[in-house]
C-alpha cells in the first residue's frame, strides 16, 4: 500500500495548523497535541477511505472535532482534578502588563467565555477561513445552524470587547452603543 507518501503530502501539512486549533480550543498544549496525534492516528488508519482530490484539511477538522467530542464524553465520566501549578495567571492578580497585552488577555477572556458550539464555529470561520459549507460538513450540522453560531459568536465578542473597553471603546451607557 502506497498510503505514506501520500498521507505525507495531503495531511501532514497540516499538522501544526491543527496543534494551533486544538491548542485554542482545549486552552492545553499537551491536551492540544494528544489530540492531534489522535487525529492523525486515526486519519492514518482511514486514509484508504479518504477520496484523493478532496479537500483533505476539511477531513482532518471533521476527524478532529470528532475525536475532541468522544474526548470530551469520556472526561465527563470521571472527576475532575486541577493542579495548583495549574491555575491561570490572572489568579495571580498581576496588573503590570501594557495595554496591548491586556486587551490580548481580554479578547482571549471573551474567547474563552464563549459556549464551545460558538467558539468552534468562530474559530474555524474567522481564524482558519473555512466556508460555511466546509464548517457545516467538519462539525456536521447544517449551514444555517453555523451562520446562527457565528452571529452569537460575533455578538457576544463585540458586546464583551466592548463593555470592558478592550479595543478601545467607551463602555456602553444606558442601553446606547459608544462608539
Amino acid at each position: 500500500m502506497r498510503r505514506g507518501p501520500e498521507f505525507e503530502r495531503a495531511a501532514v501539512v497540516h499538522l501544526d495548523e491543527l496543534v494551533r486549533v486544538a491548542t485554542r480550543l482545549t486552552r492545553s498544549r499537551s491536551l492540544a497535541e494528544d489530540l492531534v496525534q489522535e487525529t492523525f492516528l486515526q486519519a492514518w488508519r482511514s486514509f484508504d477511505r479518504y477520496e484523493a482530490g478532496t479537500n483533505c484539511r476539511a477531513w482532518l477538522y471533521k476527524i478532529l472535532f470528532h475525536v475532541m467530542s468522544q474526548q470530551r464524553r469520556r472526561a465527563g465520566r470521571q472527576p475532575n482534578h486541577v493542579a495548583l501549578e495549574a491555575a491561570p495567571a490572572s489568579a495571580l492578580g498581576s496588573s503590570d502588563a501594557p495595554a496591548d497585552v491586556l486587551r490580548t488577555r481580554r479578547i482571549q477572556e471573551a474567547f474563552d467565555a464563549l459556549a464551545e458550539p460558538q467558539r468552534s464555529v468562530l474559530l474555524l470561520a474567522d481564524v482558519e477561513g473555512f466556508r460555511y459549507r466546509e464548517i457545516a460538513e467538519v462539525l456536521e450540522i447544517p449551514v444555517g445552524t453555523v451562520m446562527s453560531r457565528l452571529s452569537r459568536a460575533r455578538a457576544h465578542m463585540r458586546q464583551a470587547l466592548v463593555s470592558t473597553r478592550a479595543c478601545g471603546f467607551p463602555r456602553a451607557v444606558n442601553g446606547s452603543k459608544g462608539g
